[in-house]
């Protein structure tokens, strides 16, 4: 990238930030935060970089954002790699969260899949698993009509298709989260 390319690219981002719906983020922050104060679960999830942010936010939540606190119940699927990968082998990639979903998960915990896409058959498959389960489902994506739309209870659509700048507003929005759920705590 050039010096010009990478003006226009902090241009691009900047701007997608800046039309996060923020209506949208409070809305699912406040849900989140009612959640862990009532004693529930948050179990996180996604595939590549999303794996990376669904970890971070947890982090966020059984560490600490900006003050100190009690630990949240933050758990991201992937960091078990022997389970990931048992199930991944036994039963298929496609069911590699919904099988610690139905593990771990009680009726009211939140359950939050990522994919920038919004079409990842296992991000999919664990969401619908949730449901059954009585869970909060709550979905982080790109902007575009996705599989996504059809399972999520509540679902934040980064205003982009470019994976790069989807995955930098959700973590954007995994801060905002875990301000609103520091505040109510």
């Amino acid at each position: 990238m050039n010096k010009e390319e990478v003006a226009e690219y902090l241009k691009v981002g900047s701007e997608a930030r800046l039309s996060i719906n923020i209506e949208k983020v409070v809305e699912i922050g406040t849900v989140l935060a009612k959640s862990l104060l009532n004693g529930k679960k948050v179990l996180i999830f996604g595939n590549g970089g999303s794996a990376a942010d669904s970890q971070h936010i947890a982090a966020e939540l059984v560490g600490r954002f900006e003050k100190e606190r009690r630990p949240l119940f933050a758990l991201a699927l992937h960091g078990n790699t022997s389970s990931l990968t048992a199930i991944g082998n036994d039963y298929g990639y496609k069911y590699v969260y919904s099988r610690q979903v139905e593990a771990f998960a009680n009726k009211g915990d939140i359950v939050i899949g990522l994919s920038t896409s919004g079409n990842s058959k296992n991000i999919i498959t664990a969401m619908k698993k949730a449901k059954e389960l009585g869970c909060i489902v709550i979905g982080m994506t790109g902007n575009s009509n996705s599989q996504m739309d059809e399972v999520a209870d509540y679902i934040f659509k980064a205003n982009s298709t470019r994976t790069s700048i989807i995955q930098e507003q959700h973590i954007t929005v995994g801060h905002i989260w875990s301000k609103i759920i520091e505040d109510s705590i």
